[in-house]
């Protein structure tokens, strides 16, 4: 690797880190979940907000 690509990467880590923060110091609301996603596929789990009624979920969002 040459020097360009180590600062190109470290600049480009530096610039993702500032703009996470930046979100954070806006006081923006956090990552939530869905009633949907990865542990609905097998239907073995229910949503814990809405019980399984999608309708709940839309109405709360």
């Amino acid at each position: 690797m040459n020097m360009m690509q180590i600062l190109f990467t470290f600049v480009a880590f530096a610039m993702v880190m500032l703009l996470m923060s930046v979100g954070v110091l806006i006081g923006r609301k956090p990552i939530q979940g869905s009633c949907g996603g990865m542990s609905a596929i097998d239907g073995l789990n229910e949503c814990e907000i809405c019980g399984g009624d999608s309708n709940k979920c839309e109405k709360s969002s």
